[in-house]
């Protein structure tokens, strides 16, 4: 196989365009062509594309405008509990981290997990300890500090609410996510986030959860979700779409669409996901007013796209 491709998402919602200045949707476009282009990088290469959507990934946690990694959201005692997975086709291999605190990026350490532990899930104080034990970059709160979301969490602190990621007034679930066909025909998916604004009890949603919001498969395709992440959990959206390629024969498009607009809205499953399947095909989708997306291909040809 002598092609490849990358898709990436930054979290999908209820985007309002009028409500977008050009200076924020600008910064939004350049976050996620700097992903594209990290994770490019290493497909151009010959690279794995375990190791292309983790480097996606990875930007993305960066960048403080998406909700993971660094700018990640307030939890009810006002830290960062953030949760990320990644999944290799070839193997079924995957690794995945939940509510930890002060890793500067949750989805090395969730490749670390898959590489190094023996596990496919660890959580809390178990992995930080982990992360300790393999010397991952760590950060104070201060680096993981954004305003815009510290403004969020004043509006419901000391309540019982809890707020899916608000973007200039519309919801937006912040999560980001990478998906990858490498030269070699193997597929990859990698998810991140910081959750709910408020969240409380340790909650945690699909991002880490292989089936739900991540999943990886060489005999069908590479998928990662954003959206309400209860939702997405019921109805173990990433594994449904592989199988209804898998047992119903249908395409990556057709899944996709079965998965995100029929079967997802009775349960109030607001969100989307990126696919790509086995032969380089790309899906972005999802059934809310916008998602931040982009993809690029072996012709090097970056697109992003924030409404639909």
């Amino acid at each position: 196989m002598s092609t490849f491709a990358l898709a990436i998402h930054g979290g999908a919602g209820t985007i309002p365009k009028e409500d977008m200045p050009p200076t924020r949707e600008k910064a939004y476009r350049q976050g996620l062509e700097d992903a594209l282009k990290a994770g490019h990088a290493v497909l151009s290469a010959g690279g794995a594309a375990l190791d292309a959507v983790e480097a996606a990934v990875r930007s993305l946690e960066d960048f403080p405008l998406f909700n993971a990694g660094r700018g990640a959201v307030f939890n009810a005692d006002g830290q960062h509990e953030m949760d990320a997975s990644i999944m290799s086709g070839v193997d079924l291999r995957a690794g995945a981290v939940a509510g930890v605190n002060n890793v500067k990026n949750p989805v090395g350490l969730a490749r670390l997990v898959m590489d190094k532990s023996g596990h496919v899930l660890i959580s809390g104080q178990g992995a930080f300890e982990f992360a300790h034990q393999m010397r991952v970059p760590l950060e104070d709160d201060q680096y993981f500090f954004d305003q815009f979301r510290y403004d969020q969490w004043m509006k419901v602190k000391g309540t019982d609410a809890y707020q899916l990621d608000h973007s200039d007034g519309g919801k937006k679930f912040g999560t980001v996510g990478a998906v990858a066909l490498d030269i070699n025909g193997h597929l990859a998916a990698a998810t991140s986030t910081g959750g709910m604004t408020n969240k409380r009890f340790q909650r945690i949603g699909d991002s880490p959860i292989i089936g739900a919001g991540t999943y990886a498969n060489d005999a069908s395709c590479a998928i990662s979700c954003t959206g309400h992440g209860e939702s997405f959990m019921r109805a173990v959206v990433a594994f449904d779409v592989h199988a209804l390629m898998s047992y119903k024969g249908l395409s990556l498009a057709e899944a996709v669409r079965i998965v995100v607009h029929d079967k997802l809205p009775p349960l109030d499953g607001e969100g989307g996901l990126i696919a790509v399947d086995h032969l380089g095909n790309i899906v972005l989708d999802f059934n809310s007013s916008g998602m931040y997306r982009g993809q690029v291909g072996a012709d090097g040809l970056f697109h992003t796209a924030i409404w639909r």
